[in-house]
Parts: structure tokens; C-alpha cells; sequence
């Protein structure tokens, strides 16, 4: 079976789609099969392109992510993807409270896959600066690397 990894985060534009896109990044690095997609909780932002100081840091990696489109959870998701990750604790709170009780998908926070990094949120760069984008781009390429060891066990 194909590991389906999704990953979410408020409004789908920043945090999520950077983390799709180094856990893309690392998986095909190791020729790993996978299927990975991003989501938020809100609906902020459907439909539109991440933000752009998150499409430069990905581009500053090498990756493309300009053609990426916001949206938003959808109770099928529960059933379609084998892993979802919260981007931080009130996404997290936010999945459980909408997830079906015959869900499937086996829910979390991103860096809980990261050695000594158990419990924290992924720094939301919306707010800040380009400077926060390259922390928050370390901080899901090390989780990437991590859940990609895992599932190539």
C-alpha cells in the first residue's frame, strides 16, 4: 500500500503546502511511493496560490510549488490519506474535532516525528518576515526526512 500523507495547517498557503513539498522532495529523493497532498482547517484561502514568500523559499530549495492550490479539509480525507499532520496543536484540535469517527487516517503534529521536537508547532511564518519562511522550510524538511525514514522501514 502507498503511504498518503497529507499535511495541514490554518489556510493552506503557507506552512502546509512548504511541508507537502519537502516531503515530495525527500521521498523522491529515496525513490520512495507516495502520495502527498496539503489542506487547512479554514477556508481562507481556496483556490489561491501559496503565499509568495513561501513559493520563493521553496524555489530558493529547488521546488516549484507556484502551481499549488489552497483548500480545505474535507471529510474524505479521513479515509483517503493513511497519515495527516498538523502543522501545530489548534489544527490538531481543530482535525480531531471534525474527523469522523470511522476515520482512518492516523492523525498527529508534524514535528512529533522530529527527534526531542515532541508537541511544538511549526513556526507560522505569516506574520514575519522572508526570514521566517527558511525557518519554517528547516523545520518541515527535517520532519519530511524523518517521516520519510519511517515509512521506507
Amino acid at each position: 500500500m502507498v503511504p498518503r500523507v497529507l499535511f495541514v495547517c490554518l489556510g493552506n498557503i503557507c506552512r502546509s503546502p512548504l511541508a507537502e513539498a519537502a516531503f515530495r522532495a525527500e521521498a523522491d529523493a529515496v525513490g520512495l511511493a507516495v502520495e502527498t497532498d496539503s489542506a487547512g482547517t479554514a477556508a481562507y484561502h481556496v483556490n489561491r496560490p501559496p503565499d509568495p514568500r513561501a513559493i520563493a523559499e521553496a524555489a530558493r530549495n529547488g521546488i516549484d510549488i507556484a502551481h499549488y492550490r489552497g483548500r480545505q479539509v474535507t471529510r474524505e480525507d479521513f479515509f483517503a490519506f493513511t497519515h495527516i499532520y498538523a502543522l501545530d496543536a489548534d489544527n490538531l484540535a481543530n482535525l480531531r474535532r471534525i474527523r469522523p469517527a470511522d476515520g482512518t487516517a492516523q492523525l498527529s503534529l508534524l514535528l512529533d516525528a522530529v527527534p526531542g521536537r515532541k508537541g511544538e508547532p511549526v513556526a507560522d511564518p505569516y506574520y514575519g518576515d522572508e526570514a521566517g519562511f527558511a525557518v519554517t522550510w528547516a523545520e518541515v524538511s527535517a520532519a519530511a526526512r524523518a517521516i520519510v525514514a519511517g515509512l521506507g522501514k
